[in-house]
């Protein structure tokens, strides 16, 4: 007799990892869960590192509390047994937004003594997407260093560079683009970013 074979079962949803660590420029990982919540099909697992939520408070006006509502899935940065940190839970990647230097430094080394970094290892050995969007400057060489170091690996660095192009009139035209461009990379569209057109001079 043949024997039946098992049915593969797939997820409907796309699990994205936003983890936030305590570098300037918390801005952009709370964007990045606005827009998503509104994403049916995206589900995302928040973790924040204790220096993040010190900067929420410090660079906007959200409450920590009302930044966690916006995840569908929130995870404590101490918590190494969560499921974010097995290779066996299938997220299509993550994304640190910031990414503070000292976080790089243990991403490039596999120093995973955090979940944020666990996490992030994981998604590197399963060879997932990992963004990372560092928010230092100016960066000395062994910053340098870790960014190549990080990007040998399989890391993808994606620091918020202004788009000028887009002649942006305020701070969130910048940030709304950079997110938009990040989303790119996981091949979702929320309608953020200006697409490059070309110039409007005919070649003569």
């Amino acid at each position: 007799m043949q024997q039946s074979r098992p049915l593969l079962k797939r997820v409907n949803a796309v699990q994205l990892i936003i983890g936030m660590s305590g570098a300037s420029g918390v801005i952009y990982g709370i964007r990045l869960l606005e827009v998503l919540k509104n994403v049916a099909e995206v589900q995302t697992h928040l973790v924040m590192s204790e220096s993040a939520k010190m900067n929420i408070a410090i660079e906007t006006e959200w409450a920590v509390k009302d930044v966690k509502a916006l995840a569908d899935y929130v995870h404590s940065n101490k918590d190494i047994a969560a499921t974010i940190a097995s290779g066996s839970f299938k997220s299509d990647g993550m994304i640190i937004a910031p990414c503070s230097i000292k976080t790089l430094s243990a991403i490039a080394n596999s120093y995973a003594d955090s979940l944020i970094v666990r996490a992030a290892d994981v998604i590197l050995k399963e060879r997932r997407r990992l963004v990372l969007i560092p928010r230092e400057t100016p960066l000395h060489t062994g910053h340098c260093e870790l960014l190549l170091k990080a990007s040998q690996i399989g890391a993808i660095i994606a620091p918020p560079m202004p788009a000028h192009y887009i002649k942006p009139q305020t701070i969130d035209d910048l940030v709304n683009h950079h997110v938009g461009r990040v989303l790119d990379l996981f091949d979702l569209d929320p309608g953020l970013v200006k697409r490059w057109s070309g110039t409007s001079n005919k070649e003569k």
